[in-house]
């Protein structure tokens, strides 16, 4: 029997609007609405094609041998009605095109719900080169491994793979960041007692048998499982023995002759359903203690929400209008509110969690002085409140959550002589060693030194996901493009050669062009520099379920360091 499956990228988003008021918008709001839903359908666009996988004649084939798809599997383990997050789902994507490509990196990640458990489920996808690891599936398994590390959550792998992609050996398989990692963290995880469930559900080879085994337990399904250091072509061509499958590396043999497996299953269902009774089982971890009140929605109706966000990314909006649309009631308490005000920094409940906001407020404001402070730009006395209050955060062992709209560091001799690097590093030092849990959304621009000291992905957030309308960068593509150019021009000048106005410009145009493309969600995505792109109406689903899981891992005592004065 074969199970129907429907997949979204974007599930039922968090209700929003329970005492909302009516709001008429005006014209601009209606174009800011129209480009968000415009945006969030770009990627639902997207994510329909990658979770074809290999494509329909792949899964056709996968379902003749009695196999259900990655998907299909994911779907029918979890908790129907539950809420589920995807991770990765566009890891490689526009990536190895000489190769055929990689649809999702060729595995499916997600955190959900087995039995009212969370837990997190990482599956070869089969359909994807026989589910073969490239380099961007060994780096998207090690960040499932991650997230189950840092929060102490149950970890269950679904295999049917065929190992290493051979023609990719060399970016695969030797380094530290690489598949022999999978393996030490196996080890490390099952040191540490975070339970771990592998199922075979179809090839599981070479070095990759490991996987399973060096798991706490392991489940093989009859006739489709397989699991063996050499398959029978390799021990032919090595020992000089004819041997089949089964004989090396079936069901019947390691569950009755070697004992490698715990269960031996009849068929895809089962296994999955015998997944869920062990799930059932498990103990509980003792919790970090984190504060959750009585769960509200924003006030804000959706639509009020989507037109927040300008159509022109680079206009200044209501950021606080923003936040009040993702927390509960609406309701902040600002904290230094009238103080370094291009951050914005308040304690509020989403989804009846405690969380402190660090916000970029891309508003024009005045300080104290009366000068003018451009929005999503991080001055010092920004720096300095939201040092103070990461480290009022971690004191009270509240979680912090940062909102990205930022286009750096205020630069000039003014700032500079007014120690904006010092204050700078305080910041990212206190974001380094906080030790409560940090989940990070990219809202608009995340650029340069403005990522790290709002704990971009260098920084050990426990999720961190993109909007659709986030650009990711080291500066944007307007001024990138203009340093680039004035330093080829210089060049040319150094050489006494002329470059006219029209080669000037074409040049500018080239390097804006390639430096575009590689800010944009999509390209972060394909490499993981974000965990998700996300319809925005999700953002409190995503904080709720990662806090939820961070609730699992007892906080470290925090632990500053040396924040200059």
């Amino acid at each position: 029997m074969l199970w129907a499956f429907q997949w979204m990228p974007f599930t039922a988003p968090s209700p929003i609007g329970k005492n909302q008021h009516h709001h008429v918008m005006n014209l601009e709001q209606e174009k800011n609405a129209d480009s968000m839903r415009l945006c969030i359908s770009k990627t639902n666009r997207f994510f329909d094609k990658i979770a074809e996988g290999g494509g329909p004649k792949r899964i056709e084939k996968l379902h003749a041998e009695g196999k259900m798809t990655a998907r299909e599997r994911v779907n029918y383990l979890l908790d129907a009605g539950k809420p589920v997050v995807e991770i990765g789902a566009f890891a490689g994507f526009e990536m190895y095109k000489e190769h055929g490509g990689c649809p999702a990196g060729g595995v499916v990640v997600v955190i959900g719900y087995v039995r009212g458990r969370q837990c997190i489920v990482v599956a070869n996808d089969a359909t994807v080169k026989a589910g073969a690891w490239f380099p961007i599936t060994g780096k998207k398994n090690l960040r499932a491994q991650e997230i189950a590390m840092e929060n102490r959550l149950p970890i269950i792998y679904l295999v049917d793979s065929a190992g290493v992609y051979l023609p990719m050996q060399d970016e695969i398989f030797p380094d530290k960041e690489h598949f022999g990692r999978i393996f030490r963290n196996n080890a490390k995880m099952s040191s540490a007692g975070i339970p771990q469930l592998a199922a075979i559900m179809g090839s599981c080879v070479a070095g990759g048998a490991y996987l399973p085994i060096m798991s706490d337990e392991a489940l093989i399904v009859e006739r489709t499982g397989s699991v063996f250091l050499a398959g029978p072509y390799l021990v032919k061509a090595a020992i000089g023995e004819s041997a089949d499958k089964e004989a090396l590396g079936g069901a019947a043999m390691h569950s009755e002759i070697s004992g490698v497996t715990d269960y031996k299953m009849p068929d895809d269902k089962t296994c999955l359903d015998t997944i869920k009774d062990l799930i059932d089982k498990y103990g509980h971890f003792e919790k970090a203690g984190f504060d959750r009140a009585t769960p509200q929605p924003p006030q804000t109706s959706e639509e009020e929400f989507l037109s927040i966000f300008p159509e022109s990314g680079g206009k200044p909006y209501d950021t606080l209008a923003l936040l009040r649309s993702l927390t509960d009631d609406g309701q902040l308490t600002q904290y230094k509110e009238h103080y370094g005000k291009t951050i914005i920094c308040a304690y509020a409940r989403i989804d009846g969690w405690a969380v402190g906001i660090v916000a970029n407020n891309r508003q024009v404001v005045k300080n104290a002085k009366g000068e003018i402070q451009f929005g999503g730009v991080i001055y010092s006395d920004s720096a300095d409140k939201a040092t103070r209050f990461i480290l009022n955060c971690n004191q009270k062992k509240i979680p912090l959550v940062f909102m990205h709209d930022v286009t750096g560091f205020m630069v000039g001799t003014r700032s500079e002589q007014g120690g904006i690097i010092k204050d700078g590093a305080k910041m990212v030092n206190a974001v380094a060693n906080s030790t409560v849990p940090k989940f990070t959304v990219i809202v608009g621009n995340s650029f340069g030194a403005g990522n790290y000291a709002m704990c971009g992905k260098a920084y050990d957030p426990r999720l961190i996901v993109a909007w659709p309308t986030a650009k990711i960068a080291v500066m944007g593509g307007e001024q990138a493009a203009k340093v680039l150019a004035q330093i080829q021009i210089q060049g040319m000048k150094d050489k006494n050669l002329a470059a006219d106005p029209e080669q000037e410009k074409a040049l500018v145009d080239e390097i804006k062009a390639r430096y575009e493309e590689q800010t944009t969600p999509y390209y972060a995505a394909a490499r993981l520099w974000v965990d998700a792109i996300i319809d925005p109406r999700d953002t409190r689903k995503w904080i709720s379920m990662g806090i939820e899981a961070a609730n699992n891992a007892p906080v470290e005592r925090f632990n500053p360091g040396v924040i200059q004065t």
